[in-house]
């Protein structure tokens, strides 16, 4: 089966809003709706072979968490351990690297707003115990500790950039053509650059500024991997929309980012990876290292979900014969394009009414151009007509119609009911 190769990128990091915030009930909520147990991963889930293609395997990954080496709560030197017995097979430490020490000078502190100056952040020695903590855990085959930062902004929004030599502080408040900048630059012995790295946009919309409006730059679109739609319990598909804000998702999609879907739980206390409902994220890796799990991301081979151990893998066929797997090219002008999905979790859930979103380009929101009603269990099969003149991307939402969707969208929307998992898109290439 093809995986359609075609690379595409994501920015980095992720803003520091405190677990705190969270409503006490809101994860006991949501572990029930989602019909999972709580507590460790470990033995529980599907396969993780997909029923539609060979050559890959699932692995479940968190690659967004906080320390004390921040503004986190745990000792690094427990994370990985805590995710690995969580039974997870890939986790990131991202540390926030704020504002740096020549733009915090004592003549600014007065002039800039109080979020800028609230935040604790990385240091060269922080970074380089991240590195040592995710060696000492890093085991092929078996468990792939990564290293990353959160590159935090407080206006404009934080993304998260995993795999670099070196990491950047926010060198110019307001602004994101720096961090991008920097994520074209080939790592040096003067100036360092990221170019070894990818990135992706975190809990998209939480800051107001929005990555200065999802702002494109072509030069590192291969970089920039990701969005999240999951982060703790939250679904970000309408953030803002009650404030009159589109949806993230539609902004970075229409702003020409070609992003996969992912969930975190942007850990900022001390049981990383044990808490059930919050986001987590499946990749399909062709080797269990850094190295594969590197590849799966560049490639957009993941989904995201809040629900542990399960399993969504998705492809779409043309009228041409053409297969291709989530996250890639899709050679078509207009056509009936042929979708399945394998979504697996347990024998719990096997049966369990859920639908499937086709979710479309729209101006604010996004539209959805066909829902299929199925039960947990076989293949899901199902047509649906597209045009690349209604705009260039598709991707899949599952759901769970019973439960509602905790920040809705407009009235009425499909999707205002409970989101069990986004596959990344697909991108029409006439």
């Amino acid at each position: 089966m093809c995986d359609g190769h075609h690379h595409h990128a994501t920015l980095p990091c992720r803003p520091l809003t405190r677990r705190a915030t969270i409503a006490a009930g809101a994860g006991l909520l949501l572990a029930s709706s989602v019909g999972t147990a709580t507590g460790a991963i470990a033995g529980t889930g599907a396969a993780r072979t997909s029923r539609l293609g060979r050559g890959t395997r699932l692995v479940h990954a968190d690659l967004h968490n906080h320390t004390l080496l921040s503004d986190g709560d745990g000792d690094p030197g427990l994370a990985f351990d805590s995710m690995r017995a969580a039974g997870l097979d890939v986790a990131a430490l991202t540390d926030h690297a704020t504002l740096s020490d020549n733009v915090l000078g004592d003549a600014l502190t007065g002039i800039l707003p109080p979020e800028y100056t609230q935040l604790a952040g990385l240091t060269p020695g922080g970074w380089a115990r991240t590195r040592e903590y995710a060696d000492a855990a890093n085991q092929d085959g078996a468990f792939t500790a990564i290293r990353g930062f959160e590159w935090s902004e407080p206006l404009l929004g934080h993304v998260n950039v995993w795999f670099t030599e070196h990491y950047t502080d926010v060198l110019q408040a307001g602004l994101m053509q720096p961090l991008l900048e920097w994520l074209r630059r080939e790592p040096g012995l003067v100036l360092d650059g990221g170019a070894d790295g990818l990135a992706g946009f975190n809990h998209p919309g939480r800051e107001p500024g929005r990555f200065q409006e999802f702002t494109y730059d072509e030069r590192v679109c291969d970089q920039v991997v990701s969005l999240e739609m999951f982060n703790r319990r939250d679904d970000f598909l309408f953030e803002g929309w009650a404030d009159d804000r589109s949806s993230p998702l539609v902004a970075c999609l229409n702003a020409g980012w070609r992003t996969g879907i992912t969930g975190v739980t942007d850990e900022h206390g001390t049981d990383w990876g044990h808490p059930e409902g919050k986001g987590r994220t499946g990749l399909w890796v062709r080797e269990h290292s850094r190295a594969g799990v590197k590849d799966a991301m560049r490639a957009r081979r993941f989904f995201a979900t809040r629900t542990s151990g399960l399993r969504v893998d998705a492809i779409a066929a043309t009228p041409a014969g053409t297969v291709r797997r989530m996250g890639s090219e899709l050679p078509l002008r207009a056509g009936t394009v042929r979708f399945r999905l394998d979504l697996a979790r347990d024998t719990s859930w096997i049966g369990r009414p859920l639908t499937v979103q086709v979710l479309r380009p729209g101006t604010d929101a996004p539209t959805v151009t066909h829902v299929a009603e199925f039960r947990v269990g076989p293949v899901v099969d199902f047509a649906v007509p597209l045009d690349v003149a209604d705009g260039d991307w598709v991707l899949l939402r599952v759901a769970d119609p019973s439960q509602p969707n905790a920040t809705p969208g407009p009235d009425g929307h499909p999707c205002n009911d409970l989101g069990v998992a986004y596959t990344s898109p697909w991108w029409l290439v006439p």
